[in-house]
């Protein structure tokens, strides 16, 4: 791409004085996914959200540029947001972002309101900015610059849903409903994801799956003194550990059923060496460990592989406990317990929740009343290797919006929505990348957003959009 760096500057300057104050608006809605909100509909910050970030689309200096929200009963809308091929490009590129959040939990540096965006230095603070409320703004904001220097550009579609963290459950339908409209995709950028530092264009390689399931336990009709039901009645919190221990060996962290489990395949295991090498045990600084914390793995490429290949079990939630001040000795009649079960990308993710199911509920413990509920699968993914002209065209957007070459890693989350286009587009080439990285902390408290990743991120992927045209 001719003149590189004013390319950049521009891009620079666009999204500092346009895009972001945009994204310091979004951060006041409360634009919690469905799974968080199951009344969105009726509370109407999706719908605000949507209108906003509509809004912001409709102004942008774009020739041609359309702006419609797909609506389908009963479920979540979704953003669509069409521009045209330009100076002799063809072909049709596919990019993807989500609106909705995760809730603001925990409490936020100094007091801070998750809900009201904290401009510090070069990042932004506030709920939904890294994951994934910037996605529209960086993609635009690139493209826009393309249009406006007359670098041939192929027709450009952006996709923003609004159930992603919620498993992406009403994605498909509207791709089914646009499937028509949108023809043959040659490639497919999803916007949602990160790497291992913020100074190159990170490209994620393979994504775990995800399995979220409560587990309730009932021991009694109502809570007894524990002075007179302790060591008769059995503790609902001890079968509840007992029947996890089922899934993860407590002593060690390693998740049991072979079910679970996946070979890792060899190229993975030498990339994980390599970035091992080259970056130094990349994981042992990216977390806000207590003091004398010991992490597990026995190396930097191991914990490398326990986040990308190896499943792992969280607690996430947990009912039918009093906090300590009104705790008192009683035996409680149940706990019910949340797990997030992260799966290695080549399991079958709705198989696995059968047999999990079914393991959890068979035989309880004393015959406990135990009811196991579980959420939609997400599956996990893993990406074809680029090759050719798309290789070439990530290791220089890279050096554009970043100045260094392209780099290569799993990811530990999960974006279920991968697997349910690759399926639909079988053809398409895929990206999955974005500006998540250490401390993001995207789902925790003190979600922030390094704006140079993400003007990175913006001149890489217009990058790869100016690469696209013409390849049908």
């Amino acid at each position: 791409m001719e003149g590189v760096e004013s390319f950049f500057d521009a891009v620079n300057d666009s999204f500092r004085t346009h895009a972001l104050p945009a994204l310091a608006e979004y951060v006041s809605i409360k634009s919690l996914s469905p799974a968080f909100d199951p009344e969105w509909a009726v509370h109407g910050e999706i719908d605000r959200a949507m209108a906003h970030l509509a809004a912001w689309a409709e102004a942008c200096p774009i020739p041609g540029i359309t702006v419609s929200v797909s609506r389908i009963e009963g479920i979540t809308p979704a953003l669509v947001v069409e521009i045209p091929a330009a100076h002799g490009g063809t072909g049709t590129v596919l990019m993807y972002g989500h609106m909705d959040k995760q809730p603001a939990s925990a409490p936020w540096a100094n007091g801070s309101d998750p809900f009201v965006a904290v401009v510090a230095g070069d990042s932004i603070f506030g709920r939904g900015v890294a994951d994934d409320g910037y996605a529209l703004f960086a993609a635009l904001t690139g493209v826009a610059e393309l249009h406006e220097r007359g670098i041939p550009s192929p027709r450009c579609v952006v996709l923003i849903e609004a159930s992603e963290e919620s498993g992406s459950p009403d994605l498909d339908a509207h791709v089914e409903a646009l499937a028509p409209w949108l023809g043959e995709v040659g490639l497919v950028v999803c916007l949602d994801s990160g790497g291992l530092d913020f100074e190159r264009l990170w490209v994620t390689t393979s994504l775990r799956g995800n399995l979220v399931v409560t587990i309730d336990v009932e021991v009694l009709e109502y809570g007894v003194h524990s002075g007179s039901a302790g060591g008769v009645v059995p503790s609902s919190f001890r079968i509840l550990r007992s029947l996890l221990e089922r899934v993860e060996d407590s002593a060690t962290g390693a998740v049991l059923p072979a079910f679970l489990n996946a070979e890792i395949p060899e190229f993975h295991r030498r990339q994980a060496e390599a970035l091992d090498r080259e970056l130094d045990d990349p994981l042992a600084q990216a977390f806000p460990l207590v003091e004398g914390m010991q992490l597990m793995g026995a190396s930097g490429a191991e914990r490398l592989l326990a986040q990308t290949w190896r499943p792992s079990l969280a607690f996430t939630g947990i009912e039918g406990v009093p906090d300590i001040p009104s705790g008192g000795n009683v035996l409680r009649a149940r706990t019910k317990g949340k797990i997030s079960l992260r799966l290695p990308p080549s399991v079958d993710a709705p198989a696995a929740q059968r047999a999990l199911v079914e393991l959890l509920s068979a035989d309880p413990p004393y015959g406990a009343r135990v009811t196991v509920e579980a959420e939609a699968p997400a599956q996990g993914w893993v990406a074809p290797e680029p090759g050719g002209w798309l290789a070439d065209a990530l290791d220089q957007g890279s050096r554009d919006g970043f100045g260094r070459p392209a780099g290569y890693c799993g990811e530990g989350g999960s974006i279920p929505f991968l697997a349910t286009l690759g399926a639909r587009f079988p053809n398409a080439q895929f990206v999955a990348t974005g500006v998540l990285g250490p401390g993001s902390n995207a789902h925790g408290p003190d979600e922030s957003l390094r704006i140079p990743a993400a003007v990175g991120v913006s001149v890489a992927v217009a990058h790869l959009v100016s690469a696209a045209a013409g390849r049908e």
